[in-house]
């Protein structure tokens, strides 16, 4: 692995820089208070190339390499520190990658062109009220009906309900073979007959939607079948390694973004005669916070660099290695990140508790990866200690 970015992706890191700084800065309080990500903002996101970014060409992506996307997701993390913008991102971008790569042209070249230009959305539905880790024992369930599916059922913390409704789309949604043992992968369209949602109210992460999903009798065309019939839950399982690779980049750049703010500040705020830089106990916990943020960073680089690897064709032994990776810095980015954003905000005493900061968007929006989003902590050290132990010590059947 070439640790130094080629000439194109130091030009694309340095674009969506400026774009973070130019528009989702500006924009994140507004994201924040007002509950949405501004279509403005969207839009300005796909001329950049950034909504489903690996998507190929043809489909209306740019192609892009899980290095690129992942550089992608720690610029949209640091620009919008409230994390709205980077779920939206990471969202498209893994699921996006799944679709073209398992959907059915047919399928293909109707939904991914209007996701890339940010004329709809594409989001993932696993979670149900029961209970959103235990994917095997899913309720909702899909029965084929002649050439369409039918489903029945409830999911539930579903990220971009909202957003499908307003702009159109839908979630690729794993369900239960209602007439067999497997497991169907099916996009739902948002807006089909038989579907009811309601919007939840979450502490963070406001500009993004989360809510519940009710299916009733909600048919479904064969066309939107993702992989094989009965065998959808490799598929789902394969997306969430990509969406937990660019989740965890996300919370590198928000912390990134944390410690330059802290770091401005300790160096100008000056308390008994001197900056508060100059005190050992902020000045070593600083760099120790740099330090568990920089080991992050790289091990989250060696994750989309596995998947690059991986999707030519990977082994057991490899993907294996893709699955402790990807947990592994799953598991560790978000606490590094929260544990950055709260420390910093204790260095700015009072005005750290305040809005004016800014540092509580962050303190908010990086909890959703601590609590579940995309697989709670424990999960990945369930992962983790398959995949390190062997499978006779997974704690369930």
């Amino acid at each position: 692995m070439d640790f130094e970015l080629n000439p194109e992706e130091l030009a694309f890191q340095s674009a969506v820089r400026k774009f973070g700084d130019a528009v989702l800065r500006p924009n994140e309080k507004r994201i924040d208070t007002e509950g949405e990500i501004p279509r403005e903002v969207l839009a300005g996101m796909a001329e950049l190339g950034l909504l489903a970014m690996p998507v190929p060409e043809q489909y209306g992506g740019i192609g892009a390499s899980a290095v690129l996307t992942e550089i992608a997701a720690e610029e949209v993390g640091r620009g919008d520190f409230s994390m709205a913008t980077a779920v939206f991102f990471l969202l498209e971008a893994g699921w996006g990658s799944i679709l073209a790569r398992h959907g059915t042209e047919e399928a293909k070249r109707e939904i991914l062109p209007p996701v890339c230009r940010g004329k709809a959305f594409l989001g993932i539905g696993t979670t149900e009220p029961s209970g959103g880790s235990d994917l095997a024992r899913l309720r909702t369930e899909a029965r084929r009906d002649g050439k369409e599916f039918r489903i029945r059922g409830e999911k539930a913390f579903i990220s971009g309900v909202e957003e499908a409704k307003a702009l159109g789309g839908g979630h690729l949604t794993l369900v239960k073979d209602g007439g067999g043992d497997g497991f169907h992968f099916l996009y739902v369209p948002t807006r089909s007959p038989g579907i009811t949602t309601r919007r939840f109210e979450n502490m963070g992460r406001m500009g993004i939607s989360t809510g519940g999903i009710v299916y009733d009798d909600v048919r479904v065309p064969e066309r939107y079948l993702v992989g094989k019939e009965g065998h959808g839950f490799g598929c789902a399982m394969e997306g969430f390694s990509v969406a937990r690779t660019f989740v965890a980049a996300a919370c590198v750049g928000a912390a990134e973004r944390a410690l330059e703010v802290g770091a401005e500040w300790i160096k100008q705020r000056e308390v008994f005669g001197q900056p508060l830089a100059k005190f050992e106990a902020i000045q070593f916990e600083y760099v120790d916070l740099f330090t568990q943020v920089e080991a992050v960073k790289w091990q989250c680089r060696r994750a989309a660099w596995l998947l690059d690897r991986a999707a030519a064709g990977a082994t057991p032994a490899q993907r294996s290695e893709v699955d402790r990776t990807v947990a592994a810095v799953k598991l560790a980015a978000p606490q590094v990140a929260f544990d950055t954003v709260r420390r910093v905000m204790m260095w700015f005493g009072a005005a750290g508790y305040t809005k004016e900061v800014g540092l509580e968007l962050g303190f908010r929006g990086i909890m959703s990866y601590l609590v579940g989003a995309e697989g709670g902590l424990n999960i990945m050290r369930i992962i983790l200690g398959r995949e390190l132990l062997g499978k006779e010590y997974v704690p369930y059947k």
